[in-house]
């Protein structure tokens, strides 16, 4: 239950951070089996207080309700401090493809899940709990991000709401893109995997892409991975994409 209450909070505080807020506050609406175990709810909220923390934010209100399963509701509420929020529509040609947190460890901890596997822990955590980096997007909207959203649907698919609002092409460098330790003894636990798969294609890490102005000079934490180009939706190497991008929510 405190993963739950975890993850559902990063959800969406990772909105927030993605529009260059700092989140401040969650409303909690929580729809339950009237047989729910006190224990169950209590352990729910240790996790959304947890996770707060992380933040600074706090729950100021909400509701409950009887349900037949489990369902959380939680908006949350940012504060951008004066600036204007920074959209998904302000892409522009030449602009850098850049990333902050990471990509592939929340996919590739689900497929260890399913495999009934339980190591590299830290990837089966990260899919139970991910931790986005919400102080990237206040800094990113500070150094003058033309757009930004949170990897919550996989870097591919995410990439293109942001070329399909922007009116761009977003090209995606794989050269720039690393599998790290954990994702490679994954990728070698799970044959058929591939943890470059796992990092174009995954979503829930709640790592957050942001494009900038061609000059801008980037902390090492984002990391350049791309380019806006003339045209239109996403491509992998100068390439269209073959195969799905991430999760399609309407599909």
């Amino acid at each position: 239950p405190a993963d739950i209450g975890g993850k559902a909070d990063a959800q969406n505080l990772a909105d927030v951070a993605a529009m260059g807020a700092t989140p401040v506050a969650l409303l909690v609406g929580l729809a339950a089996p009237g047989d729910l175990p006190v224990a169950w709810a209590q352990d729910l909220v240790s996790g959304m207080t947890a996770e707060c923390a992380r933040t600074g934010a706090a729950v100021v209100g909400g509701d409950v309700s009887s349900a037949e399963a489990i369902r959380p509701a939680i908006p949350a509420l940012g504060a951008l401090s004066g600036r204007a929020p920074v959209t998904r529509a302000g892409a522009r040609p030449g602009d850098l493809l850049a990333v902050a947190g990471v990509l592939g460890h929340s996919a590739a901890g689900l497929a260890l899940l399913h495999a009934g596997l339980a190591e590299p822990a830290s990837l089966v955590a990260a899919h139970r709990w991910p931790h986005p980096p919400y102080h990237a997007g206040p800094e990113a909207a500070g150094l003058g991000a033309t757009s930004m959203i949170d990897v919550s649907d996989g870097l591919v698919a995410d990439a293109g709401h942001v070329a399909k609002a922007s009116g761009g092409l977003l090209d995606i460098d794989t050269a720039r893109l690393e599998p790290g330790e954990e994702l490679r003894a994954a990728a070698a636990a799970l044959p058929g995997h591939d943890p470059l798969t796992w990092m174009l294609t995954g979503g829930e890490d709640h790592a957050l892409a942001a494009t900038f102005p061609p000059a801008t000079a980037l902390p090492a934490h984002w990391p350049v991975i791309g380019q806006v180009r003339e045209g239109q939706g996403v491509r992998v190497d100068g390439k269209d994409f073959d195969g799905r991008g991430g999760w399609d929510h309407l599909r």
